[in-house]
């Protein structure tokens, strides 16, 4: 008998743990997606439908971003790398993370609020590159992980007395996007995104 009743509590609490978590963008102060360190991307073809008739990646490719453990992301592979057969076609390269944290803050009696605070760094951009004998050289572009104070400064908390912290002592890495685009094309030559 006790078997009865135990099995439609635990669907019951099964089904509720399902439904918060699918509505709510944290879980237990966590967002739901987070890009871990790695390397993502591996380009070494150029989009067709972005890309001057003829434009192919001469050297330093093939083209990826690394996520670091600091969670800072670098894009571009290994170092600069040279893409060929574009004309006089300028283009720019733009890097954008999107980062979030939990921060607490708290009152002289202990009491603890949460509030959900998200920075987007960038874009990160190399600016005009310009095409020199039918080819541009694109370098390496970086974002770093915003600090605690980047984050307090997006949180609102009660008032002024109370105290702001990092709930867990760090930020979390939600998203980036690594976009090579040439002038004249509204479809990038090089998309790398961690999701």
């Amino acid at each position: 008998m006790r078997s009865k009743h135990l099995i439609p509590i635990a669907g019951l609490a099964f089904a509720a743990a399902c439904s918060d978590t699918a509505t709510s963008p944290t879980s237990a102060g966590r967002p739901l997606f987070a890009v871990s360190p790695g390397t993502f991307g591996n380009v070494t073809t150029l989009n067709a439908g972005g890309t001057p008739s003829g434009g192919h990646i001469q050297s330093g490719g093939p083209v990826f971003c690394v996520v670091g453990s600091d969670l800072s992301v670098t894009c571009s592979g290994s170092g600069s790398y040279q893409i060929n057969g574009i004309g006089n076609t300028n283009g720019n390269a733009s890097l954008s993370a999107t980062y979030s944290a939990t921060v607490d803050c708290t009152n002289k009696g202990g009491n603890l609020v949460e509030v959900k605070s998200q920075t987007t760094s960038g874009p990160t951009s190399t600016g005009t590159l310009r095409a020199k004998n039918g080819s541009i050289t694109v370098p390496q572009i970086s974002t770093g992980t915003p600090t605690a104070a980047d984050f307090f400064a997006q949180a609102t908390c009660p008032n002024g007395n109370w105290r702001k912290s990092l709930a867990g002592g760090s930020a979390t890495l939600e998203s980036f996007t690594y976009t090579l685009t040439f002038v004249g094309f509204s479809t990038p030559a090089i998309t790398i995104a961690s999701s």
